[in-house]
């Protein structure tokens, strides 16, 4: 069938399906772009006049449109897919940020940059970036560090080969990620004969590979051997939809369990064995029983820093990992399991019929304990809670914001009551900052795959475009972006793009003047503050140290055709919630919290290095303890 290169990438998606578990699903339903003269005359002549079944979406930002079209493909547990289509130049580049986080977080993004002539005839062309000493390279090579598979269509014939490839990575659960086929202007227009048969509907198995059973006999061995095991549940074993085989294991062995930021929501947190967040923003009762557990089993984990607390955390137990990479499996010296994490926990299940735990009465206790610190974060005021700690590091800051902003709010406080006030299967979309922490050890999920936070590369930006991928994707859910006033003012333009495609999705964003997070770092390290607040320059100033900002978040959304509140109690955080919940259009509630109001750690270490001058001595005991921890411990 003669079409051009740009026709045969549309005709080709719109006929790609997936089945897992004998279930057939169409794997393209709709395609996101932002038209420039890279893509529009050749792949968007496609999308505008060929023959196809697919819903075309107008991004807004590049890094926006593919960062909702993740959060969209891990909302579908990566069954589902949203090709992004942009120009050349800064519009490929902008793109290049989400192809990491979908790569870190092993979810499937396909991209299409706009690249520069494959004639070089009209070089330089608007947008290029020359280089002397190589003049085959373009933007698009800065994607090949972040993607899993990337290719270049210099020749129409190219395309076959490219797209059967990116096919292969996208749905291989052991080695998916971003894929980017960087297209050329010219050859984006120029026609071919494409056999038939590469056009037809084509389904590609999503498979569940048995890890070998010498691996599962020697493992099992290790459990049956253990006497304070536990279980550490990651992202894979949400793609395995793994969790009513990991709750069954873990019941008839009396193993507590344990998530990780991906991990969390495959299993209920009103099970009686699972204990909440673990790691470094992990919860008390998590990290209490992880630091006496003699045995890990992680389950689809690839074991972050933030989940072994900078491998700290299990320095005294040994590893089973069950994991679709051998990459991951084989970290921190684990008996390892290569292969799908339902099949794999059923194996082990099989030949650890009779075992059980020793644990006694530390898991209800673990977990009493917890319960009673939540409760304390759930009702916590400035005054009563958090102001020795406050005006002992940053003297006058909470007083400040309140000054300008009139917030009473603390953030844990908050979290608490929006838990209690939304449904209880609304899903929630956040990133970055110190939101993640707290809503790792303070958000309960008993439905399923409600938590879609991005804590892979803790990217910023992600949350209000991450929080319309998972809209798109289950549009019979509430949604929730959860997001920091950091965040938001990084990338929030695809709230129009949500009132375009008339998808209601509520936005959460915590003001607290600055970047909280990091300030914390600053300030817990013995460092002064700079630059992470939202303060204005007064004068000759080095570092801004006047007042804070006043920003009317609210305004700005009901500007875009959002529903704008302010919330600066919790009467007012409440009343809003509820006429959100009434309101078919999109909303966002400006909370205006007090700095420095959220969770901190409980036993969980994160190494970020710290400078050991004598300026910073503050820091000396946190200096002493992580050099403690870095002897201790001895994964690799």
């Amino acid at each position: 069938m003669k079409m051009t290169v740009g026709e045969a990438i549309i005709r080709f998606l719109d006929n790609q399906y997936v089945s897992f578990d004998g279930e057939q699903s169409k794997l393209v339903e709709r395609v996101y772009t932002v038209f420039g003269h890279g893509c529009v005359l050749g792949a968007g002549e496609a999308l505008a006049m060929a023959e196809h079944s697919l819903k075309v979406m107008q991004g807004k930002n590049e890094q926006g449109m593919a960062q909702a079209a993740t959060a969209y493909a891990k909302q579908n547990n990566r069954r589902k897919i949203i090709p992004c289509f942009s120009s050349i130049g800064p519009g490929a580049a902008n793109m290049v940020t989400a192809a990491a986080t979908a790569t870190v977080n092993n979810i499937p993004l396909l991209l299409f940059p706009g690249d520069t002539f494959a004639s070089r005839q009209p070089d330089p062309v608007l947008q290029q970036v020359e280089q002397s000493y190589d003049a085959g390279i373009t933007t698009n090579d800065a994607f090949k560090p972040v993607v899993k598979y990337f290719d270049r269509i210099h020749r129409p014939e190219m395309l076959m080969a490219a797209l059967l490839n990116s096919m292969r990575v996208l749905t291989d659960p052991a080695e998916t990620g971003a894929v980017c086929i960087a297209l050329p202007q010219d050859v984006q227009g120029e026609s071919y004969d494409f056999p038939q048969e590469f056009l037809q509907k084509r389904v590609h198995g999503i498979c569940r590979n048995a890890p070998s059973a010498e691996n599962v006999q020697a493992a099992a061995a290790l459990i049956r051997n253990s006497r304070k095991p536990l279980v550490v549940v990651g992202g894979g074993a949400r793609y395995s939809e793994a969790g009513q085989a990991i709750t069954d294991f873990a019941d008839k062995r009396n193993i507590p369990v344990a998530e990780t930021q991906s991990g969390k929501s495959v299993i209920a947190s009103s099970h009686p064995l699972n204990l909440g967040g673990i790691g470094v923003t992990g919860n008390l009762a998590a990290n209490a029983i992880a630091a006496e557990a003699d045995l890990i089993i992680g389950i689809g984990t690839r074991f972050s820093d933030f989940t072994t607390a900078s491998k700290s955390l299990f320095s005294k137990a040994k590893v089973v990992t069950i994991n679709t990479s051998r990459f991951h499996a084989m970290k921190l010296d684990a008996e390892a399991l290569v292969g799908d994490a339902q099949v794999g926990v059923k194996a082990l299940g099989e030949l650890t019929k009779d075992y059980k735990s020793r644990y006694k009465g530390e898991i209800m206790q673990a977990k009493k304990a917890w319960q009673h610190e939540y409760d304390r974060l759930a009702e916590a005021s400035y005054g009563a809670d958090f102001s020795a700690e406050v005006d002992e590091m940053t003297p006058g800051t909470v007083d400040d914001f309140n000054a300008i902003s009139g917030a009473e709010i603390c953030q844990t406080a908050a979290i608490a009551l929006i838990r209690k006030k939304i449904a209880a299967d609304a899903i929630i979309v956040g990133a970055s900052g110190s939101l993640p922490g707290c809503l790792q050890r303070m958000w309960t999920t008993d439905a399923p795959y409600t938590y879609n936070m991005e804590y892979g590369y803790s990217c910023m930006g992600y949350e209000i475009a991450g929080a319309l991928g998972a809209k798109l994707a289950c549009p019979d859910k509430e949604v929730y972006a959860m997001v920091g006033d950091g965040s938001y003012l990084m990338l929030h333009s695809e709230m129009v793009t949500a009132v375009q495609e008339k998808q209601k999705i509520d936005v959460l964003l915590f003001d607290n003047g600055g970047f909280g997070c990091i300030n914390n770092l600053q300030m817990g390290s013995g460092i002064d503050s700079a630059c992470t607040e939202f303060r204005i320059r007064e004068g000759e100033q080095q570092i801004p140290k006047g007042n804070f900002l006043s920003i009317d978040y609210a305004m700005s959304a009901r500007a875009y055709g959002f529903k704008g509140y302010t919330a600066s109690t919790l009467e007012e955080l409440e009343k809003a919630l509820d006429d959100a919940r009434r309101q078919t259009v999109c909303t966002l509630i400006d909370i205006k919290v007090l700095p420095k109001t959220m969770t901190h750690g409980y036993g969980g270490w994160w190494n970020t290095g710290c400078s050991t001058l004598p300026r910073t001595e503050k820091a000396a005991g946190t200096l002493a303890e992580k050099k403690q921890k870095l002897n201790t411990s001895r994964k690799y």
